[in-house]
């Protein structure tokens, strides 16, 4: 049964989200006649938007010629993507016109909420894209006439399930159709009742990827696996139409997390332009972190125990570029400062300083803490000291955003922050590489020494657990007032839950009162493997014992 629906066709599952979409959202319904296949879009919303929010600008076009702007509108699109021709608008002659109004950070700003509400949201049913077939998507959702995202639905019921609609995205739609064209649009969802996929690519290779909550839904408590909790009186899949294509989630995925990157080979210098749109998890977690930041203000401390195969590059980059423009709760003020992400990693270093570029037009937005002059001078001519913390006090005194530290820069950056008690900082460790060794951890054992340290156990091949030390530190520091941690961990210890961990107190089958420390958010290893991402090194695991009598 689909809530309240006895109709469990194909059909019945497409009405339903699009009635949803209407009566929750706010959605306008178009339909496939209303598109014009030439150039892609709902050519009446895209001017009608146009006309209510910009009337000069309108005027010019119809002076001009509607043509000529749709044509300059569709050649930005083939350059640029979706993405960027919404965020940044497209020029037409001497103007610069307006095709997405984000909402504003602050609710006190009643001119640009105006604007951001005049955006219309609007879904087709069974959209006839191309004129040489007859072929019809089940769902394609427009902002302000613009695609941006198109969907398959199959019904569990029916047994075509998602794996069909990938299928039929695969081998039925063809990237020479423009819709498909790459970029053109910001995703596709191939759903069912049950689970969701989603790919920014169709080259009818399989590019799709899961778009689900898991068992377990991000908490730490079992049951885990891939999939979706099965919630009362909803489908599985609720969340996609209930929750992602809200019109403020949309808006805010537009201008906060789908991007357009540029990657380039190392070996060949190649470049490839990649789409990417975050993944359930990595979308819920950084908007949970967001609001619980907010609410309880600079201070507090967060694990985020996230498995291989989570795609934690990307929700650190995403997270650190929206906790530097995150208000407080009574949204007057921004809540930080500054954001330091500590990491070893040259490959998240690189891909921070990419992301943000893309969602940022000022220059040198990342400040890398090296300690070098040549940094040093950049912020102040005249400073003769030069050294990490040096450094961390010029760039917060500076008023840098975004700043990239290493794992042995860590106990200079937490000087200049504990000496800077004025300032609001959130630190952001990656606890990708499980240990320091040979140079690093020689150059670790001689900064604990010169500042009568503690040296810290080694391993056999004497190296430094990058976890042991980074809760070292932060725990010498008797947690700073005026930093908030946000730690992801695939693995964490013990002494990483007590350091960063929600306490919870339980009682055992004794009757004794215990306390232990859960993760914020959980993307669990058995998710991972699940859905492929990782191997399952105990599948074909067998015993010394059990090998020979067989």
């Amino acid at each position: 049964m689909i809530h309240g629906s006895t109709d469990t066709s194909e059909k019945g599952f497409q009405r339903l989200i699009t009635r949803e979409l209407q009566e929750l959202h706010g959605y306008v319904a178009s339909t496939s006649n209303e598109f014009d296949r030439e150039f892609c879009l709902n050519t009446g919303q895209l001017l009608q938007f146009i006309e209510a929010t910009q009337p000069i600008t309108f005027q010019e076009i119809q002076k001009k010629g509607e043509r000529i702007f749709l044509a300059r509108l569709d050649s930005k699109i083939k350059e640029k993507g979706i993405i960027e021709t919404l965020r940044r608008g497209v020029k037409f002659f001497d103007r610069t016109i307006t095709l997405f109004y984000p909402q504003p950070n602050s609710s006190y700003n009643r001119k640009d909420q105006a604007k951001y509400e005049a955006n219309i949201f609007s879904v087709t049913e069974e959209l006839i894209y191309a004129d040489n077939n007859k072929n019809r998507l089940d769902l394609v959702i427009f902002i302000n006439g613009l695609p941006i995202i198109t969907m398959e639905l199959k019904n569990a019921f029916t047994q075509q399930a998602v794996k069909n609609a990938i299928r039929q995205y695969i081998k039925d739609r063809s990237a020479k159709d423009k819709l498909f064209h790459f970029a053109r649009c910001m995703v596709h969802f191939a759903a069912d009742t049950d689970e969701v996929y989603m790919s920014t690519t169709i080259n009818g290779t399989n590019n799709f990827l899961p778009f689900n909550k898991g068992l377990n839904d991000g908490s730490p408590h079992p049951p885990f696996g891939a999939g979706n909790p099965a919630p009362k009186d909803k489908l599985k899949t609720w969340y996609l139409w209930h929750e992602v294509l809200a019109k403020s989630s949309l808006a805010n995925i537009i201008e906060k997390f789908a991007q357009l990157v540029v990657e380039v080979d190392p070996k060949t210098k190649k470049s490839k332009k990649k789409l990417i749109f975050p993944r359930y998890h990595q979308l819920t977690v950084v908007r949970k972190l967001l609001v619980d930041a907010k609410e309880k203000g600079v201070g507090q401390r967060y694990l985020i125990q996230h498995s291989a195969g989570s795609g934690k590059s990307n929700s650190i980059t995403w997270l650190a570029h929206q906790l530097v423009s995150l208000y407080d709760k009574t949204n007057t003020q921004p809540l930080f400062d500054c954001v330091v992400v500590v990491t070893d990693r040259t490959v998240l270093d690189k891909q921070i300083k990419t992301n943000i570029k893309s969602f940022s037009h000022v220059k040198k937005v990342v400040e890398a803490i090296t300690g070098s002059a040549k940094d040093i001078k950049e912020l102040d001519p005249t400073e003769t000291s030069f050294s990490k913390t040096t450094h961390m006090r010029l760039a917060l005194a500076n008023n840098k955003k975004l700043m990239i530290c290493t794992v042995q820069t860590f106990p200079f950056v937490l000087n200049a922050v504990q000496d800077m008690q004025e300032k609001r900082v959130a630190i952001i460790i990656d606890e990708a590489h499980s240990s320091q060794s040979g140079q690093a951890a020689a150059s670790l054992n001689a900064l604990f020494a010169s500042n009568q340290l503690a040296e810290l156990p080694k391993d056999e091949e004497g190296a430094i657990s990058t976890e042991d030390l980074l809760n070292y530190l932060i725990q010498s520091r008797k947690m700073l007032a005026n930093a908030s941690y946000f730690a992801f961990t695939a693995t964490p210890k013990n002494k990483t839950l007590e350091t960063f961990g929600i306490p919870q107190e339980y009682t055992d089958e004794n009757g004794e009162v215990h306390k232990k420390y859960i993760p914020f958010h959980t993307y669990s290893m058995k998710q991972a493997i699940d859905e492929e991402f990782i191997l399952d090194v105990l599948e074909k695991y067998t015993t010394y014992q059990s090998y020979y009598k067989i």
